[in-house]
């Protein structure tokens, strides 16, 4: 990771002047920025181009004066002129901090795209060298934060003292925190009017206190297929609020470390050949933790409800009492289907879809895919990896036409992406050797509609003998 060349940070501004050397277009541009803040804004030009009417400023159209500097927390200068040299060199020797427009080099202090939730605010600088991206990244910020967040904050800080009178605890008072800004009842009560939102606070507030410890909760989240932009916006928030993160072996490290920094994180190593937990112990660890008033985030690979044996670790918690939530994530098969353009389902080819495990799967399940695959229906069989070969046949054996187009997709939703295609006759013939990680086999018509021009031709392998 480089290092900064500045440094973040927010700056008074109450009670002075914020003062702009230019009247054209730039100058608007930083007008519209500044006024969002409580400060006296100034301009000063010779020229006034823009119109500034729709904003509380004051404009001076004359030459600059070093006394326009009395009092200013910042400078702007905004147009090349014998003023604007005057305003550089009297806001240097006073010791103003000094933005000059589209001039890196002369400026101390660069002016971030900002999202304004105020008094919440999200500042993204790119210390001047990339303003379109951080425009972007701001565009992204402003999705995430609803429109009344800026009240649900200014809320929050209106309750600080009557919180910390109620609540002694420290980590307690920091889970009220955290409900009461996530709450959609108190944003939707707020955002109609602050006595509303005060009252749905104060029984909010009220349940803590009656609680007296904090009640454990655990989301089954689906960490999706392993990149980390395709969580979903829930996912993310859920595992910022987290206490623990209690985590499978495929969910990887940099989705993991999108939980909260000082959240205790738990890998409970399921792969295959490899149990460090048996799912009774996970099941055990996961109502003990929740029991212990902490929010638990059970990451999954996938989707929670596929193959993640969520309905064991549910049935725990129903039992014990513990609260749930379950939070979907992009399962490996939609993934596959997204990185090579192929639809599950087709208009006249294929009028459905099969999801299934390989793994084990015996004569009877195997009759039922094959006639399920002549019915026109596409199969997304998991856990196959191993196995493909001999499934691929055992499919054929029961009626599955051998030329049914097939596809392998490894490591499908990730940059390490590799995927294989050809048709069930191949594919019990396959001798080569697949990349590292997860795979999903893809039976069915509709996959000959896939992007596979960057495919591995199954068929270009040895064939088997029979």
């Amino acid at each position: 990771m480089g290092h900064l060349n500045t440094f973040p940070l927010s700056y008074k501004v109450r009670g002075r002047r914020i003062v702009i050397i230019g009247g054209g277009e730039e100058a608007l541009n930083k007008v519209r920025l500044v006024t969002k803040t409580t400060a006296q804004v100034v301009i000063v030009s010779r020229d006034i181009e823009a119109d500034f009417s729709a904003f509380e400023v004051t404009v001076l159209e004359r030459g600059f004066d070093p006394a326009d500097l009395d009092g200013a927390a910042l400078v702007f200068v905004a147009e090349e002129s014998a003023d604007a040299e005057l305003a550089k060199q009297a806001a240097r020797a006073r010791h103003i901090p000094l933005n000059v427009v589209d001039v890196p080099a002369e400026c101390d202090f660069y002016t971030p795209s900002i999202v304004d939730r105020a008094p919440l605010t999200v500042a993204i600088s790119s210390e001047g060298n990339a303003p379109v991206l951080a425009r972007l990244v701001r565009a992204r910020i402003e999705a995430m934060l609803p429109p009344a967040f800026g009240k649900v904050a200014r809320l929050a800080g209106s309750l600080r003292h009557r919180v910390e009178s109620l609540i002694g605890d420290g980590a307690a008072r920091r889970r009220y925190y955290e409900e009461l800004v996530t709450s959609t009842q108190v944003a939707t009560a707020v955002d109609a009017s602050p006595v509303a939102g005060r009252f749905e606070a104060e029984v909010l507030l009220e349940g803590h206190v009656a609680r007296g410890s904090a009640k454990g909760i655990v989301w089954l989240i689906g960490a999706g297929p392993g990149a980390e932009d395709l969580l979903t916006l829930r996912a993310q928030r859920l595992l910022q609020e987290a206490d623990v993160i209690v985590h499978d072996q495929l969910v990887p490290d940099v989705v993991v470390d999108m939980g909260r920094r000082d959240a205790e994180r738990i890998s409970v190593g399921k792969a295959k050949g490899h149990h460090s937990f048996s799912q009774a112990q996970i099941n055990t660890l996961i109502v003990r933790l929740a029991g212990q008033g902490k929010k638990v985030a059970r990451l999954k690979s996938g989707d929670p409800m596929i193959f993640g044996r969520a309905g064991e670790e549910i049935s725990a918690l129903r039992k014990a009492g513990i609260d749930y939530q379950i939070v979907p994530g992009v399962s490996a098969a939609l993934a596959a289907a997204a990185d090579t353009a192929t639809p599950l389902t087709l208009r006249k080819v294929s009028s459905g879809l099969i999801i299934a495990t390989a793994h084990g799967a015996d004569d009877s399940e195997l009759r039922h895919w094959a006639a399920l695959a002549q019915a026109g229906l596409t199969l997304a069989l998991y856990m196959g990896k191993s196995t493909a070969s001999d499934v691929a046949a055992r499919l054929v054996a029961h009626g599955a036409g051998p030329l049914t187009p097939v596809a392998v997709i490894v490591n499908a939703g990730r940059h390490t992406m590799s995927a294989y295609s050809g048709d069930l006759r191949t594919l019990i013939g396959w001798q080569g050797t697949l990349a590292d990680g997860p795979a999903i086999i893809l039976v069915g018509e509709a996959v000959a509609a896939g992007d596979w021009a960057q495919a591995a031709d199954l068929a270009a392998q040895t064939f088997k003998v029979a």
